[in-house]
Order: structure tokens, then C-alpha cells, then sequence
């Protein structure tokens, strides 16, 4: 594999070295992860889980093929990487938070005159993993090994720490 220097800031101060088979649009998903500290490079793990890249489903739609017959085809909105996280999940303790029923939110919050709508973009990223524990969230791509500074989806205890 053939690297290259890139850079994380403007200024060209901090220098990251990079597979350079990548494509323009996987080199800047690599960067944002980096620049914004979502994940780091780690050369030795207990824990290294493989990744694989699927299409992102945006909706269905028909379309009539050659045949003039009508088809259902999947839309696409770029590509979303996967973590198979399945092997360290298994060994995993499991947190036993219920979450609440929806009829029993809406109870609660019937009958106010205000009320807030939060957006949880990227919600998990939110969550700082202890440093101890950031290594078993390695994971391995064409690009390199990395671990996880805050919590990535996939991991069995994920919906019970953000809701809590």
C-alpha cells in the first residue's frame, strides 16, 4: 500500500499519513472523522473488527425497465460504513435500561403549550468513550486501524447509553 502526507488543518500544521489509493470522496470522510476526533489511528488491539461499505437507502421509487414494465428500484444517497461488531458484542456485559413506551411519552407531554424538538444528528458521536475502553472499538479498512473516541453505532450497549 503506497502512502501519503495529507493535512488536517488549513494551516498545515497537523500531518496525517494516508493510504493514497483512496478515492476524493473516501479521503474526505477519513479527514472529517479525523479532523473532528471521532476516531484515531492505533497500531495494537485486543479487539479489531472488519468493516464493510454499503449504499446508503434513501426511499424506493418506480421506474419502467426496456420491457415498458414497472419497477421497484431502491435510491441510494451515497455509502454508509459498517462495523461488525458482532464477536466483541457477544462478550459484552449488557445494560438492562428500558426504554419507555411511546403512548406513555405522549402522556406525560399531552397538554403543555410548549414544547421542544431536538434533532440527534450524529447522537452517538455526543458520547465520550472512556480511554480505557476506546480500543476495543478498533476497527480495520483498506485505510488503516482505528479506534473509536466516541461512541459508534453498532455496539449492543448504544441505544441504552444515549437514551439514558
Amino acid at each position: 500500500m503506497e502512502l501519503k502526507y495529507t493535512y488536517l488543518e488549513e494551516n498545515k500544521q497537523c500531518h496525517v499519513v494516508i493510504s493514497s489509493s483512496l478515492t476524493t470522496p473516501q479521503e474526505k470522510c477519513l479527514l472529517e472523522v479525523l479532523k473532528k476526533c471521532i476516531i484515531y489511528p492505533i497500531s495494537n488491539s485486543p479487539w479489531v473488527s472488519p468493516t464493510q461499505v454499503v449504499p446508503k437507502k434513501l426511499g424506493i421509487t418506480v421506474v419502467q425497465n426496456e420491457k415498458g414494465e414497472e419497477i421497484a428500484t431502491r435510491l441510494t444517497s451515497g455509502w454508509r460504513v459498517c462495523i461488525d461488531y458482532r464477536k466483541f458484542n457477544a462478550v459484552t456485559r449488557k445494560y438492562h435500561f428500558p426504554l419507555p413506551f411511546i403512548d406513555q411519552v405522549l402522556e406525560r407531554v399531552s397538554g403543555h403549550h410548549f414544547y421542544c424538538f431536538l434533532d440527534g444528528y450524529s447522537g452517538y458521536f455526543q458520547i465520550e468513550i472512556d480511554v480505557e475502553d476506546q480500543e476495543n472499538t478498533t476497527f480495520t479498512c483498506p485505510f488503516g486501524t482505528y479506534a473509536y473516541r466516541r461512541m459508534p453505532f453498532g455496539l449492543c450497549n448504544a441505544p441504552e447509553t444515549f437514551q439514558r
